[in-house]
């Protein structure tokens, strides 16, 4: 039996229980994972308030986590990359808030022996996001970048990521996180009133993307600075598609491996970096969605089974 965290029923986090499941077993082109680490995400919370029932129905009682790091326990048949003993990251088919997990082998790569089990299990949601945004995006060297909510999960990814491309970044954030994102290659900008006359001073000939991961109103002025809405993304502001601008609910597993292959070298020379806010044990994992919650945190939550 494996020691797993589920919820019988939809709710905030006090619905959550620590019980003893059966042990997955891998099918064809699978491992079977023993799960050293596991990231929390804020799309964790809205599956297990039940927002997300239409696009990911669940049978209940069900579990939480998709993004894992640990020590590969079993292979499927059809699987060459990895045996068993390997230390992997990456993302799970099965919840990875959990001792063990299943995972495709083509969304897991090697764990540098440099990177730490808390950031190994911290990469693959946010990570996998923003290399897939700056892709639709087609960010590329030379270019200005803009992201709201630069100091968040996907953010902090996405400016050291469109930063490794050679392009220039704009990132707005709450003053007291402006060090924060001058260290990671961003140049801050403080959100609210004024915003647009503020970018327009840092860059007054318009921006040539923009990643909205804020949802804090700031499509129009958006659109404004990228001369259109073909390279405005949002990560938020699912009511705005109508302005013609790119809305992305995520869904890129099969985007997965390629962007843990970029990403992890990246870690492992210490060109990007993945700060961990707190780590929590499994019998702690409602208070570390709590905490998610929140929100305004620098660094990533990490459940420790």
């Amino acid at each position: 039996m494996a020691r797993t965290v589920q919820f019988h029923e939809y709710g905030g986090p006090d619905v959550l229980r620590v019980v003893d499941a059966p042990v997955p077993n891998p099918g064809p082109g699978q491992v079977r994972v023993a799960v050293r680490a596991a990231g929390v995400n804020p799309i964790d919370s809205k599956i297990l308030q039940g927002f997300m029932q239409e696009v990911m129905p669940l049978t209940l009682p069900a579990g939480l986590g998709s993004d894992l790091a640990g020590i590969v326990e079993q292979v499927g048949t059809g699987v060459e990359s990895f045996q068993v003993g390997d230390e992997v990251l990456g993302s799970s088919l099965t919840p990875a808030i959990s001792e063990y997990a299943l995972a495709d082998s083509a969304n897991l790569v090697m764990k540098p022996a440099e990177v730490s089990w808390e950031v190994a299990g911290s990469v693959a949601g946010a990570g996998g996001t923003a290399w897939s945004v700056l892709n639709r995006l087609r960010v590329r060297r030379g270019e200005t970048l803009l992201v709201h909510a630069a100091a968040g999960g996907v953010g902090t990814f996405a400016v050291q990521l469109a930063v490794a491309r050679g392009a220039r970044v704009i990132g707005t954030a709450s003053e007291r996180n402006f060090d924060y994102l001058e260290s990671i290659g961003a140049e801050p900008v403080s959100y609210g009133d004024g915003l647009l006359e503020r970018v327009r001073g840092m860059a007054p000939h318009g921006v040539d993307a923009v990643l909205d991961a804020s949802g804090r109103g700031e499509i129009p002025l958006s659109i404004e600075l990228a001369g259109g809405p073909e390279r405005v993304l949002t990560l938020v502001a699912f009511d705005a598609a109508d302005t013609g601008i790119q809305v992305f609910a995520g869904g890129t597993g099969d985007e997965r491996g390629p962007a843990l292959r970029e990403i992890v070298p990246l870690i492992e020379k210490g060109t990007l970096i993945v700060p961990i806010w707190r780590a929590f044990p499994l019998e702690e994992t409602a208070a570390a969605l709590h905490i998610s919650n929140a929100g305004h945190l620098r660094g990533k939550i990490v459940v420790l089974p």
